[in-house]
């Protein structure tokens, strides 16, 4: 079944709130998100800052120890302009480095979809004319955590929230733990463009069209988000420092290899060894992101 949801309301933080739209496992949810300052596809500012979410979706089934899987089937502007901060993030950086910015203006981008590029609407020096390829994203979605928690969309955990993983894109499969009735899943933060870590603390935000398909798999318990596009399996840990979240990345992979892929720890440890690829997400917020990947041409049977 199709279901065309309008959303009226937004929230700042991940967590079990009331349901806005009841769906089954099998379901696609055609709808739209806000930017990440809470502006629309016609820049009206409708909702809060901070990577407002669209949601909670109540998906018929899920209950605690289930895993919520959800194909991104289209992720798009509904809008031409977007913005960026040029700013590196102090942390990225060493202390004291001179290169740091103290102070800078959002810059403003404008799309061209015919194109498929971004490019900067002014800006100083270099700044001016620069142009990257539009290339859609969601920054944060996620699960509703347990114990009635509501958890800001400025940082992430087991159950999603503010990833900033690039790789989060159409045609891309997320799988997320589920820890209530109905899981409640969130999204919002779209990035027209985004490199490695969103070390500016945005990438070019945007509002988006968004539509997806949930599918509840009934009594499979994960730990920590994952992923799968055409090429690689993936698998998200978040955390500070950021070798706790490769910790919960890499474990979480092995667990993955053993329980699905037929491998013992052995061979599972030999095979991730061998062939493990690392992503960094976001390493701006509180919590870092760190992507532990395989290509699928290395799995048994692949």
């Amino acid at each position: 079944m199709e279901h065309r949801f309008s959303p009226t309301t937004y929230h700042a933080t991940i967590g079990s709130h009331e349901p806005v739209l009841t769906v089954g496992s099998g379901d696609t949810v055609v709808t739209t998100t806000i930017d990440a300052g809470g502006w629309d596809a016609n820049g009206d500012q409708i909702g809060p800052r901070g990577n407002p979410q669209t949601g909670p979706i109540f998906v018929e089934g899920a209950e605690l120890g289930d895993t919520l899987k959800v194909k991104f089937d289209r992720i798009w502007p509904n809008r031409d302009h977007g913005f960026c901060s040029p700013r590196i993030a102090p942390h990225v950086l060493e202390p004291g480095d001179p290169s740091n910015v103290t102070e800078a203006e959002r810059l403003q981008f404008r799309l061209d979809f015919e194109s498929g590029a971004a490019t900067v609407d002014g800006g100083p020096g270099a700044m001016a004319g620069l142009t990257v390829p539009i290339q859609p994203m969601l920054g944060c979605f996620g699960t509703a955590p347990a114990r009635g928690q509501a958890i800001s969309t400025a940082t992430s955990g087991p159950y999603g929230g503010n990833m900033d993983y690039k790789g989060f894109a159409p045609g891309v499969t997320a799988y997320l733990p589920v820890f209530v009735e109905g899981a409640l899943f969130h999204l919002g933060d779209g990035h027209a463009w985004q490199a490695d870590g969103e070390i500016l603390g945005t990438g070019i935000e945007i509002s988006m069209d968004v539509v997806l398909t949930v599918e509840v798999l009934k009594g499979k318990e994960i730990g920590w988000p994952r992923g799968e596009n055409d090429e690689y399996i993936f698998t998200a840990g978040n955390a500070r420092p950021l070798d706790q979240a490769t910790q919960h990345a890499s474990s979480e992979m092995l667990r993955w290899l053993q329980a699905d892929y037929g491998l013992d720890a052995a061979e599972a440890d030999f095979l991730l060894g061998m062939h493990v690829e690392y992503d960094v997400g976001n390493f701006f917020d509180p919590a870092f992101t760190m992507i532990c990947k395989l290509a699928k041409s290395v799995l048994p049977g692949g």
